[in-house]
């Protein structure tokens, strides 16, 4: 613990303007703006201009006040915006948008040098045959740097945006003498006929509005270089939001303020075709200022992204969503040098991958995929109202959801095939993610969500009117430990085919105040639902201290559920004894007044449930346990572990002529009702009870469900002594005591014509 907390002193070493506003300020200050500042103008005008870079700005905006309110309610760690997206999202979440982040800041490492190089060819032009080949020293020279440590990068940084604002400074105060007439409209598409050179015609080129955007929008997407390195700061909570808005309001200024004046100083032509005009308009040109700025801009832009990116795969793979080995240091106390060596190599790779634009392309879908995803964490953040989300940055949840729409939208406008392969490449992540099944030692909002929507979801249905159309099995199982009753967790499973609610019951007996101080309920609980997990059973764990177990049943009957999920159905296993049949038996008339309707199962372990092909249902007609019965049966057939099986629905009569009666009667029932099954009317034989006529028929039945009579405060024992009698001959059965008042099988409100 101590060299763990010794190594995190070490890197917290860093403070707002350091480590966030300077960054930042360098990496958004940086190729895009001195050389396709007056491109944007010449191709969509002033106005046109200064709308991208007001749209451009307001997305950074916003994105940086939801980075911010995510920040500051909690304790930020290495990774920056992954990290915080992980933390707040999940690790599928997170880790499916932080493998694109990281691979944009990747990407962005090459994105700067190859714009140092292209600037480097106006002043050289015999630099162009090896311009590849010096844009891979730089990035090797670079890795080299981040190879040795932030620390030396940092303090350069401060001469470095000198040199920067000097270059922005002679840009403002020169231009005096030029048109002074704004550059508002769009390009003429005839323009570039006039232009020799090919690459001053590909610039030229007439391009769409969208097109222009997605050109520019790199520019702004410098906000979260600080974020990343929340590891090495001194206090990330604070650092993170100042920095980062302080950076933004900042660059703004100076986007808005130079883009009017480069209209104002300049003509088309020149905006088009001299990638350098900000050096043409600078005060004093001869000291290629602006220039100066400009290598100076791309070089540590190019270098906070080669700090930045490592640090987000190091946060990966400490999370253990890459490779573990890419987290490792290499015996350095503060550098992530694997995650060096792979940003290096994927750096080299863009280098020689295309063009400019090509690569300020994919930056940008990239970049608005992770921003749109920030944006849309914080305002899920605010809406679902978590306790635990106290951020010490209040902002509205509309900023944050109207900010992911704009990226997401812009993604879209800009182009549709890019942000689908995008949208493809982020599901697939978190699908692969969600099969590793990762552990975390962090919590997420994803339990939140479904908190709220749960919570919106029981007002409603508590509010609306209860319909037996919409009823569904809603079970309480009393299994204990259900493991050692997997053939009551068998039926179980097959009865949420009817799309209700199945909760395990195991009831603790003993001394209720003892038990209590023993913590036994949590550890049965946590032992049911693990079971249920290998299982893969979705059912809910639920464990009570009860002084006597049938007190414990009454209660849990009672206090079970909430809204329109209360339990309407209780499974037990049949008791084995005389005595416990007899309790069950009197417990039947209290689940009743409860409205809990009764299943209780015998269980044949030799037999089990045979093939699981044929389900007898036999029909009394004096009550509702025919309905409820039928419709048990018609649930559990469903099932695919049933499919196929034939369910007869059976009545006694007591003559051939009665049969016949029976039969149409039991198929006019099965048409109402639209439930596949064969009425079968069954025949006494002279002498024969109807216990006898039900083992003759139902003997090799898989499953015989069969009704059971009301007991009372003075027939308990007698009933139990019957179950016997009716269910030994016979395999698995299950009993059933219905306590609807309606009719659950057809979903009308009308009585069906109950049978004679």
């Amino acid at each position: 613990m101590a060299d763990s907390a010794s190594s995190q002193s070490a890197k917290a070493r860093f403070g707002t303007f350091g480590g966030v506003f300077v960054p930042n300020v360098l990496t958004i200050l940086g190729l895009i703006y001195f050389l396709r500042t007056g491109w944007v103008v010449g191709q969509v005008g002033m106005v046109g201009a200064l709308i991208i870079v007001a749209i451009a700005n307001a997305i950074s905006l916003m994105t940086g006040l939801s980075l911010s309110a995510v920040a500051t309610s909690m304790t930020v760690r290495t990774g920056g915006a992954y990290y915080i997206l992980t933390r707040t999202l999940g690790l599928e979440f997170g880790g499916s948008i932080g493998i694109p982040l990281f691979l944009s800041q990747a990407v962005s490492v090459a994105f700067y040098v190859i714009g140092f190089t292209e600037a480097l060819e106006w002043v050289v032009p015999d630099a162009y045959p090896y311009a590849r080949w010096i844009s891979t020293g730089i990035v090797l020279a670079f890795g080299l740097l981040a190879w040795v440590g932030a620390d030396f990068a940092i303090k350069v940084q401060y001469f470095v945006l000198a040199i920067l604002l000097a270059g922005i400074a002679s840009f403002y105060l020169g231009g005096w003498t030029g048109p002074l007439e704004p550059v508002l409209g769009a390009v003429d598409p005839n323009l570039h006929l006039t232009i020799e050179n090919a690459i001053q015609r590909e610039l030229a080129q007439p391009q769409g509005f969208w097109v222009v955007f997605a050109v520019y929008f790199p520019a702004v997407t410098g906000i979260m270089v600080g974020a990343s390195m929340s590891g090495d700061l001194k206090n990330p909570g604070k650092a993170i939001p100042r920095g980062t808005l302080l950076s933004i309001g900042f660059t703004a200024v100076i986007y808005l303020t130079s883009t009017v004046w480069i209209s104002l100083t300049s003509n088309r032509h020149d905006l088009l075709t001299n990638n350098l005009v900000m050096q043409e308009i600078a005060i004093w040109p001869h000291l290629k200022l602006v220039l100066v700025g400009v290598w100076a801009a791309t070089l540590s832009s190019a270098l906070g992204s080669v700090l930045a990116a490592p640090r987000t795969l190091q946060a990966l793979a400490i999370d253990r969503v890459v490779p573990h080995f890419l987290a490792s240091q290499l015996k350095h106390k503060t550098e992530p040098r694997a995650a060096v060596l792979v940003t290096t190599a994927i750096a080299v790779g863009i280098v020689w991958a295309g063009s400019l634009n090509f690569v300020a392309t994919i930056i940008t879908m990239f970049f608005l995929s992770t921003y749109g995803t920030m944006n849309l964490a914080a305002g899920i953040e605010k809406l679902i109202g978590n306790p635990s989300y106290r951020p010490t940055f209040q902002l509205h949840w509309s900023v944050s959801i109207f900010g992911a729409l704009a990226c997401f939208a812009v993604m879209f406008l800009i182009n549709v095939p890019a942000t689908l392969v995008v949208i493809a490449v982020i599901a697939l992540v978190f699908l692969m993610l969600e099969r590793r099944s990762l552990k975390t030692e962090f919590g997420d909002l994803r339990s939140g969500i479904w908190a709220s929507v749960a919570r919106h979801s029981l007002l409603k249905l508590e509010a609306a009117p209860k319909r037996t159309k919409n009823w569904r099995p809603n079970v309480i199982a009393f299994t204990g430990q259900p493991r050692n009753r997997k053939h009551l967790v068998q039926i179980g499973r097959w009865l949420l085919r009817g799309q209700g609610i199945l909760s395990f019951v195991e009831i603790v007996v003993g001394d209720v105040g003892k038990l209590a101080l023993t913590g036994v309920r949590h550890e049965r609980r946590d032992a049911i639902a693990k079971f249920l997990r290998e299982q893969d059973v979705d059912g809910f764990a639920e464990c009570q201290l009860a002084a006597d177990f049938f007190e414990g049943a009454i209660t849990v009957a009672q206090s079970h559920g909430l809204a329109g999920l209360e339990p309407n159905t209780i499974l037990m296993g049949l008791s084995e004894t005389p005595e416990g049949l007899a309790k069950q038996a009197a417990l039947i008339p209290v689940f009743s007044s409860l409205r809990k309707s009764v299943l209780l199962l015998s269980f044949d372990p030799s037999r089990r449930y045979g093939e699981q092909g044929r389900i007898d249902v036999w029909w009394g007609g004096k009550s509702r346990n025919g309905e409820l019965m039928l419709l048990l049966a018609h649930i559990i057939r469903s099932h695919r572990e049933w499919s196929g099986a034939k369910i007869r629905l059976l009545q006694v009569t007591d003559s051939e002529a009665d049969a016949e009666t029976a039969r149409e009667r039991l198929a006019k029932l099965l048409a109402d009702v639209r439930v596949k099954a064969s009425p079968k009317p069954v025949v006494r034989r002279e002498g024969e009870s109807i216990a006898q006529a039900i083992a003759r028929t139902s003997g090799d039945a898989d499953l015989t469900i069969i009704g059971m009579q009301m007991p009372t405060d003075t027939n308990a024992q007698e009933v139990a002594d019957r179950v016997h009698e009716l269910i030994d001959p016979l395999g698995s059965v299950l009993m059933v005591r219905s306590a609807e008042e309606q009719d659950v099988l057809s979903g009308d409100t009308v009585m069906i014509e109950a049978l004679p």
